[in-house]
């Protein structure tokens, strides 16, 4: 699983970087809240083309 979401990053890097065509801004989203259950956080990180969204997200 790390290696395809090391993947995932090194391809929304390149599509960043516009080395592939127009440059894109890919989106990180965190997020962390408290409730009776503990602590939860989660980490999303995304990139938007065009109509087409595509994203990576952890739930910790």
């Amino acid at each position: 699983m790390t290696r395809a979401v090391l993947t995932v990053l090194a391809l929304i890097a390149l599509a960043g970087c516009g080395a592939d065509g127009d440059p894109v801004r890919p989106s990180v989203n965190t997020t962390v809240s408290a409730g009776t259950g503990g602590v939860h956080t989660s980490v999303s990180t995304g990139v938007r083309v065009g109509g087409v969204n595509v994203g990576v997200g952890v739930g910790l």
